[in-house]
């Protein structure tokens, strides 16, 4: 007999996790949906050729490819090495990310859409991954973006969005740090290097994994001179709130343009003055994720300190993703929020609401088959009123059917015996303050389950 078991990085859910993952699930689309985006759905696969090239070396690696349908074997045997082979026999792949199949829809549907397009998408992704916590082969990703408008309002409505979703989770103590992309150029445009800005910027994304002095030894090995060296300390030892902050970095880049620019947008996006944040944004120079393809703001949110958990979502603004496709000039601004971390977060801190964990909130017993009839229209009214009723299906000792409903977290168990069926009466029984009463069966709607 095969022991069952399900492939290595994925999961089963159960009710109360999969209860917990969708409070989670509405409480983003809920906040989505009052930004004014609107959803989209793509396929769980895309032709290989989309994706490929679109996350570098290492993600061309990480891709679930499908192999073509019907006998691949004689396609097989004309293959000449390993990378030849993947080329024949597969043409498909599962979705890698949300980003590359919203570029392609926006590309195959522009004549019908109205821009600015403000759309939120909540799917399944795949990974190839190496599994551990946080780190799965299939996950969800929720995504909010703009496309076609360059205007800043779009950042500061990104950053509320997640200011937004994690007050209403009871989070307390995340950050939102944000850098811009042009201000990291700047840096290496001043420093004479802007040839070696994606090296730079690696070598300061270390900054607290390594310390100051690693940061230093890895720029000294990667052919920075000391001046250029001490140029990047004095901008890593930029500090301050985000007043003081910004203040250094106009100093600092004063004889850049690019990063002149960059500073200007940072600053309108934290003191546009529009609007209040729960909390407030935190410059981060040292901030450099998705260095490929943003161009203008990088935003990263992180977990409160007393959670092991670095990330839970982050984005930025991308100026071209549709010239991939053929589309050039289309700007862009996106964020991802990581419902699987956030789920792990919220666990491990138990801000997950009772009403999270349950569904049905009042279950019938069964009694007999003249007081299962009479329950059953009582479980129909209530379901009329939008409250989750459960009738146990079959006649049994009461006791069994207390103890699914207290296994279950069913808070309400109504009981309808011989002496409630004459006199037209329920039962109530509490089961998590052991009140018991009984009303008058016409009062039922009225009760406060």
């Amino acid at each position: 007999m095969i022991k069952p078991s399900i492939p290595k990085g994925t999961r089963d859910f159960g009710p109360v996790v999969v209860r917990k993952r969708n409070y989670i699930f509405q409480t983003i689309r809920e906040t989505f949906e009052l930004f004014g985006f609107q959803p989209l759905e793509t396929p769980a696969m895309e032709n290989l050729s989309t994706l490929t090239g679109k996350y570098g070396e290492e993600g061309d690696k990480l891709m679930f490819k499908i192999l073509n349908n019907g006998d691949i074997f004689p396609k097989a045997q004309q293959a000449k090495d390993n990378r030849e082979l993947g080329t024949l026999i597969t043409e498909k792949a599962l979705r890698y990310d949300l980003t590359i199949p919203f570029a392609r829809y926006v590309v195959m549907n522009r004549n019908d859409l109205a821009l600015p397009f403000k759309r939120y998408q909540m799917q399944p992704v795949w990974r190839a991954d190496n599994p551990q916590r946080g780190r799965y082969r299939e996950f969800y990703q929720c995504d909010a973006d703009v496309v076609g408008s360059n205007s800043l309002l779009n950042e500061v409505e990104l950053l509320l969005i997640y200011d937004t979703v994690l007050t209403r989770l009871g989070l307390q103590g995340y950050e939102l740090r944000v850098n811009n992309r042009k201000i990291l150029s700047g840096l290496a445009e001043i420093v004479g290097k802007p040839e070696l800005l994606t090296d730079i910027t690696i070598s300061i994304d270390k900054l607290d994994k390594i310390g100051m002095d690693g940061v230093k030894k890895e720029l000294q090995d990667r052919g920075l001179g000391e001046r250029e060296i001490g140029l990047i300390e004095n901008f890593l030892n930029i500090s301050g709130d985000s007043t003081a902050k910004l203040a250094q970095l106009q100093e600092l880049l004063k004889d850049s343009e690019t990063g002149k620019k960059g500073i200007e947008e940072l600053s309108y996006v934290i003191h546009s003055g529009l609007t209040s944040f729960n909390v407030t944004p935190i410059i981060d120079v040292t901030l450099a994720r998705g260095l490929n393809y943003y161009t203008g703001m990088i935003v990263e949110v992180k977990a409160p300190a007393t959670v092991k958990m670095g990330s839970i979502g982050g984005g930025g603004r991308y100026d071209d993703l549709t010239g991939l496709f053929g589309l050039p000039g289309i700007s862009g601004v996106g964020i991802s929020f990581g419902v699987d971390r956030i789920y792990d977060v919220l666990e491990e801190l138990q801000l997950f609401p009772q009403t999270a964990q349950q569904s049905t909130r009042v279950l019938f017993l069964n009694l007999g088959e003249a007081n299962a009839k009479t329950a059953f229209a009582h479980v129909m009214l209530l379901r009329g009123k939008g409250i989750a009723t459960e009738l146990f299906p079959e006649s049994t000792k009461m006791d069994k059917q207390m103890k699914y409903a207290d296994k279950r977290g069913i808070p309400f168990v109504a009981i309808i015996g011989e002496s409630e069926l004459q006199e037209n009466m329920i039962s109530i029984k509490n089961l998590q303050s052991g009140k018991q009463e009984k009303i008058n069966a016409a009062d039922l709607a009225a009760f406060a389950f």
